[in-house]
């Protein structure tokens, strides 16, 4: 079959490679039929991460399921599914307390297993023809209707980005009424702060460098903030202390809440200076988010930070050991949730939105393309919105 396969930094190529094939009877093999290309997925292309030469990539996968282990008891060959890119057991400590993305079975090397990710285990990825499915009845998601019809791009965002922008909403305490302030208009921040939309926020405010992007995150209802041409923090205070009807609202004293209560980084650790974009700052959106986010609010630590980054300039950095402005946060008693997305806990009941026209998150789709075009893809989308790759938001490959 074909497939993508890591060859290293900035290189990807589609080659030809053995078929997976059964190995365990609770395993499923999935014909994909789309599988899309995840900022995280830069990480490793840009060798910031871990990931050996002749893995095959990509870890947001759906498709049709062509041959079902012996034990398989709920999914049989033609289902339509989606599945989560976190790989779980479905019954150990962390799984049975809804903690997927910590299983610890699916890893021999730590808590969490995925496709296609260093770190994640052995698994290969879903850039590809064809998938091996561990734990088969637990991780497919059975999806309505047939491949290439009107919901294929919605629910192939079942398999992460849309879940874990619903998750970064989550960890952020988003309800009904609270502000919210997404740094990183991404695939990722822009479900974010859709998911905030959704969950009946008041306010949000998407901050991000590329017009292209923050035309999506606007035709959902955000408000928009360029970081090139103006602080995003001072823009956000000013945009809510010029409301008369927010100004008006307050009591003495209130006027200390000049920020927002709800706080998402979409970014992780390969952020952007403000002052030079063209380099890295990576506790740039960190210190952003200690300053804009008011007393006793909120943030949700979305976007990747490792434990292990070779690109990075210091030994410490390369640990992933980061300068934060933890005294910042203390002071104002913020609340900071943060990591994987356990996909699980959401997938279900955002396929239940999608079917029932409550939710479109294909809006963020830009490109369909084969899957012998990733490797172009690749190179346009780790440019990150700037010049040739401005106007690629989210890839699809079709294989």
């Amino acid at each position: 079959m074909k497939a993508l396969v890591y060859q290293g930094v900035r290189k990807v190529a589609v080659q030809e490679i053995e078929d997976p094939e059964i190995t365990d009877p609770r395993d499923a093999i999935l014909k994909i039929t789309s599988t899309a290309i995840c900022g995280s997925d830069l990480h490793m292309y840009d060798g910031r991460s871990g990931m050996e030469k002749g893995r095959t990539v990509g870890h947001e996968i759906m498709g049709v399921i062509d041959t079902v282990g012996d034990a398989v008891t709920s999914i049989q060959k033609g289902d339509r599914v989606v599945l989560p890119f976190n790989i779980s057991c479905g019954y150990c400590f962390n799984c049975a307390r809804g903690n997927m993305n910590a299983c610890l079975v699916t890893n021999p090397e730590s808590a969490g297993g995925g496709y296609g990710y260093a770190g994640l285990g052995p698994y290969q990825g879903g850039q590809a023809e064809y998938i091996r499915v561990p734990f088969a009845d637990y991780n497919c998601l059975k999806l309505p209707g047939k491949p290439g019809d009107e919901f294929e791009d919605d629910f192939v965002l079942l398999a992460d980005i849309f879940p874990t922008g619903y998750h970064a909403a989550e960890l952020a305490n988003v309800t009904p009424g609270t502000s919210v302030a997404v740094f990183g208009a991404g695939p990722v921040g822009l479900l974010a702060a859709y998911s905030a939309i959704l969950k009946g926020a008041a306010q949000v405010f998407v901050v991000d460098c590329v017009e292209e992007r923050l035309r999506r995150a606007q035709s959902v209802g955000a408000i928009a903030v360029n970081f090139l041409e103006e602080n995003p923090v001072d823009a956000i205070k000013k945009f809510r202390r010029n409301n008369p009807l927010i100004k008006d609202s307050l009591r003495p004293g209130e006027d200390k809440m000049g920020g927002v209560m709800c706080g998402i980084d979409a970014v992780g650790y390969q952020a952007r200076s403000r002052e030079n974009p063209a380099e890295e700052d990576s506790t740039q959106v960190l210190r952003d988010l200690a300053d804009i986010v008011n007393p006793t609010g909120s943030v949700g630590l979305i976007g990747v930070y490792t434990d292990e980054d070779p690109g990075a300039t210091g030994d410490a950095a390369q640990q992933g050991v980061l300068a934060f402005p933890l005294g910042m946060f203390w002071k104002k008693g913020i609340s900071i949730g943060m990591g994987q997305c356990p996909v699980k806990q959401y997938n279900w009941r955002l396929r239940d939105m999608i079917v029932a026209g409550r939710a479109k998150p294909s809006f963020i789709v830009s490109h369909r393309v084969p899957l012998d075009e990733a490797p172009a893809m690749y190179e346009k989308f780790d440019l990150r919105g700037t010049g040739e790759g401005e106007s690629y938001t989210k890839i699809v490959l079709k294989p």
